[in-house]
């Protein structure tokens, strides 16, 4: 049986497509690390990549992926660290084209989302020139989008001006990320404690200069925490799809056990702006029966 990916009007999903808690919430109980993509597949229509960063898969390994996935999946997938941060974009012709041949089985089996380059946090407006040359190189046909960290970006002023622009003019979207409900209150836990001291706090946009907006958004482990960021989201995540864009939006949660469940209450969150439109994102089967009836992809 050849089944696609749960019908939405964006692309939604979590920063990682296998964790061992997600048996009743994503995969069903007792199924097994290697159907885990399958299954995730079913519940959510994309996931972000962030694997890539360190280190690049095979080509059968993503034409593996491929071929595990629903219909109309897509995989969000990161630059490799040392395009982005080792090399910051300088010398790294080959390292580009080897992570480009890695997306290839992706993109002919249209399960290639924009595939995202995260500057690091010393990557500023002094090396635009840089940044833009690299970006004018990459090969057309596939999505990009670029994620900056360096407070300099973030002027409201002409480094921020400049930015918009070229990624307007090339075509490739802004990530947007927004880790304010992580830090809103005292960490709960000693992992939301590690997460704060990981994740970094850069100013909040809105800004779209693509088809495809890219919002990640870093919650809690408590999902009641992060509802008042998901009021302020939903209406402008609800314009970009009147607007004809195609959103994808991830939620991370401190501890990936609760990233579904944050997904889920901002469908909920969702569902009140489209209220004709179902927002559902199915559970997996809790039985054997309804297991046997689903048949394989």
């Amino acid at each position: 049986m050849n089944l696609s990916v749960p019908s939405l009007p964006l692309m939604l999903g979590c920063p990682v497509w296998g964790c061992a808690d997600w048996g009743g919430q994503v995969y069903p109980l007792k199924t097994p690390r290697s159907q885990w993509l399958h299954w995730y597949s079913r519940t959510f229509n994309t996931v972000e990549g962030n694997s890539t960063f360190y280190a690049l898969p095979s080509v059968e390994t993503t034409r593996r992926w491929a071929s595990e996935t629903a219909n109309g999946f897509r995989f969000m997938l990161k630059f490799p660290r040392v395009i982005s941060h080792d090399s910051e974009l300088e010398g790294c012709q080959g390292e580009t084209n080897t992570f480009v041949r890695c997306l290839e089985p992706l993109a002919e089996s249209d399960r290639l989302g924009p595939t995202f380059l995260q500057l690091g946090p010393n990557f500023g407006p002094d090396r635009f020139e840089r940044l833009r040359q690299y970006l004018g190189g990459l090969p057309r046909g596939f999505q990009w989008a670029v994620e900056v960290r360096h407070l300099d970006w973030f002027d409201s002023g002409p480094n921020e001006r400049s930015l918009n622009g070229l990624l307007g003019d090339l075509g490739i979207d802004k990530v947007l990320f927004d880790s304010r409900p992580l830090f809103a209150t005292p960490p709960d836990d000693e992992i939301e404690m590690r997460s704060q001291v990981r994740k970094p706090r850069t100013p909040i946009r809105q800004t779209t200069t693509g088809n495809h907006p890219v919002l990640r958004l870093v919650g809690r482990n408590r999902i009641e925490l992060v509802n008042r960021f998901f009021d302020q989201w939903a209406p402008i995540v609800a314009k970009w799809i009147r607007d004809g864009r195609c959103p994808y939006v991830f939620t991370h949660a401190p501890d990936d056990r609760y990233a579904p469940a944050l997904a889920r209450q901002f469908c909920s969150r969702l569902q009140q702006e489209f209220p004709d439109t179902s927002w559902q994102i199915p559970l997996p089967p809790s039985s054997p029966k309804q297991l046997s009836l689903l048949g394989d992809f």
